[in-house]
């Protein structure tokens, strides 16, 4: 008889004071993940679990130092736990190096909630980001959305926006729909940024999330060297802005000019997984359901992708009609 694997190592069970859990993975922005990896460097919380990789996670690539290539090695997760007298709750901080496969998502996800109950952590975090038509100066605002919408009242004296449809995508938003089933209440915060800049790092969009987050923990966060990051960043975008406009015209960028650059870079950036499947799938409502098209032409919009869909949009109007080419 085969023995059942293992897929967690204890180096010690915590006892903690009505804790919460922040789990992050990496995504769109490195909002969650930069933000994960700012509280471990603040808080220097002690580990006490890790995750086994196998079953989970397989090599994809292959990485080369000093000359060779290595063994692969899989990504690992982990958990932490910080304690502080003058914080409201005690911190369990779930840090995974990479998104798992797919179809293991899901029991990934029950893995992680199998660790929070064994805890008796009654209120899970995640954070996120959400691409919007922004510029990259602008101020960051943060939404969030819920399980229950009776969470909903603290966060919204923080000026934190309700999200009310849409989609999040990978572990950062399954983890949430796994709590709702174990009747786990769970928040995810998201940051905006900009539509032409979703592969580039937002520290600016982690510490937006992270200021809602340390009130709800009830700690003050010196967010210095975010900002300092952001800063950089900013600058380093700028200089990207500088040398498009050099091509273009002398003098300064013009907002159709900036609009262009910023709709050119969106093209240019991968278009996440979630939001080609979304696409499909209003795709496929508006080839049953012409009033769906409506829904489908908004998101193509919303990615600054329409004319890469134009032939195909146009279709479905054509088909409806029973036009032939």
């Amino acid at each position: 008889m085969s023995k059942k694997p293992i897929f967690l190592n204890y180096k010690k069970r915590p006892k903690l004071r009505d804790p919460i859990m922040l789990a992050a993975w990496p995504g769109m922005g490195s909002v969650a993940i930069r933000a994960a990896e700012f509280l471990w460097d603040q808080l220097k919380p002690k580990e006490f679990a890790e995750f086994s990789p196998e079953g989970f996670f397989f090599p994809q690539e292959a990485f080369i130092m000093n000359g060779q290539i290595e063994v692969p090695r899989l990504s690992t997760g982990k958990f932490y736990y910080w304690q502080h007298p003058k914080a409201r709750h005690d911190l369990v901080l779930f840090v995974c190096e990479a998104q798992p496969a797919p179809e293991k998502g899901y029991a990934y996800a029950q893995l992680v909630l199998d660790v929070a109950q064994s805890l008796k952590i009654r209120q899970v975090f995640t954070f996120a980001s959400m691409p919007m038509p922004i510029d990259h100066l602008q101020d960051v605002n943060v939404w969030a959305t819920v399980t229950d919408k009776r969470l909903l009242k603290d966060l919204l004296r923080q000026q934190v926006k309700h999200l009310r449809s849409g989609q999040i995508s990978g572990l950062n938003g399954l983890l949430l729909s796994v709590a709702k089933e174990r009747d786990i209440a769970g928040i995810c915060l998201l940051a905006e940024i900009p539509l032409y800049a979703i592969q580039i790092e937002n520290p600016k969009a982690s510490k937006a999330v992270l200021k809602v987050f340390s009130r709800v923990l009830g700690f003050e966060f010196d967010f210095t060297s975010l900002d300092e990051r952001a800063r950089i960043v900013d600058e380093e975008i700028d200089k990207l802005i500088e040398y498009f406009k050099s091509g273009v015209t002398p003098g300064p960028i013009s907002e159709e000019e900036l609009e262009s650059f910023k709709n050119s870079l969106a093209a240019a950036t991968k278009l996440p997984d979630s939001a080609r499947s979304r696409i499909e799938e209003l795709f496929r409502a508006a080839q049953n359901d012409l009033t769906k098209a409506g829904d489908l032409k908004k998101e193509l919009d919303r990615w600054h992708i329409y004319k890469e869909y134009e032939d195909r949009f146009l279709d479905l109007f054509r088909h409806s009609r029973g036009d032939s080419q």
